[in-house]
């Protein structure tokens, strides 16, 4: 089953079943979020209250697609209230191609020793995917911010101004939520581009924290099927003024990865401080390619693609740079 979300020209959430070239719309929910939740209070089905929302309105999904109509897009899944209860994360070095961009970027070239990024890679090679039952190797894992920084499929992800470039990541993202009781629920997967600063991470390695706080993107597809993480194959695409400037065969899944997806799940949510009752948390799985690797520097109005086809339509984005100068943020103070 597929859903997305998407704003009515009347500037309400719906919510829509995929259904092949169209989008049928629902009336009872009118986000993801809720629809999952009363699922879980219910204990049904999601497919079950699908169908019992479905409606006779339907939209051509090509053209709501292409941007061709005036409906808008949304993350395929968010916390429709509560920007602070959405968590964006995820794990790095979880793919070999990725491992070896990174390690290129900071490795000490008087030295020719071995980084720390090849050697948390092969550490995750070794003991990422433990048997049933037992726990693996621990990944590297990032925060990206609240559910500020979530954008869906068509809009712009911005170089801000403190940022010294921003490029895309193809990844996957597993969206999860908590229930009352603080157990994990994972919804299911979408198309992500994790999308950062590789210029900043590039001056230090210990710099990939703030570079990866940045916008991202997940859509257009909620994908809500337990085997589809399993082996995937895209593409990226990176175009400027119509023609393709770059673009690259991607693969992710667990097959893929050296980690299991259990393993990287396991890393996340130990923390209970990840495990609040009605947090939504979008975690991103790693990439296996990025064009900052090939030496390519994006610009303003480049369009970035992600494609993975198991899962539904493309993922497109546009580069935005705001053109501002860093500014001081002014902090008062209650003590005069």
């Amino acid at each position: 089953m597929r859903l997305v979300q998407l704003i009515s020209p009347i500037n309400e959430r719906r919510v829509a079943f995929v259904k092949e070239n169209q989008l049928q719309l629902l009336t009872i929910f009118r986000n993801s979020y809720d629809l999952v939740f009363s699922a879980i209070h219910g204990k049904k089905r999601l497919s079950e209250l699908v169908e019992a929302s479905l409606t006779e309105e339907y939209l051509n999904y090509q053209e709501v697609w292409e941007g061709r109509t005036n409906w808008n897009w949304l993350p395929c899944f968010d916390h429709p209230r509560d920007v602070n209860n959405c968590m964006i994360s995820g794990t790095g070095l979880t793919h070999k191609a990725s491992a070896e961009n990174r390690d290129k970027m900071n490795a000490a070239a008087d030295t020719g020793s071995q980084t720390d990024s090849m050697k948390m890679y092969f550490m995750g090679e070794e003991g990422g995917k433990p048997k049933s039952g037992e726990i693996g190797v621990q990944p590297e894992w990032f925060y990206k911010g609240n559910g500020t920084m979530l954008m869906g499929h068509l809009d712009a992800l911005d170089i801000p101004e403190y940022a010294l470039d921003g490029g895309e990541e193809p990844e996957i993202a597993g969206i999860y939520v908590i229930d009352d009781e603080g157990e994990v629920i994972r919804v299911g997967f979408a198309t992500g581009n994790e999308y950062s600063d590789h210029v900043m991470e590039k001056i230090n390695y210990l710099y990939l924290a703030p570079s990866k706080i940045r916008m991202c993107s997940i859509g257009p597809e909620l994908v809500i099927d337990s085997s589809i993480f399993e082996d995937l194959s895209g593409l990226v695409k990176l175009e400027r003024e119509g023609k393709v400037l770059w673009q690259k065969e991607i693969k992710t899944g667990v097959v893929n990865m050296a980690h299991s997806l259990e393993n990287l799940e396991y890393h996340h949510f130990k923390y209970k401080n990840h495990r609040v009752p009605g947090q939504a948390h979008i975690h991103f799985m790693g990439t296996g390619a990025f064009s900052y690797g090939a030496g390519i520097k994006l610009q303003n109005s480049d369009k970035m693609t992600v494609d993975w086809p198991k899962m539904g339509k493309a993922l497109v984005n546009t580069i935005k740079q705001t053109g501002k100068k860093p500014e001081m943020v002014s902090i008062k103070s209650l003590i005069k």
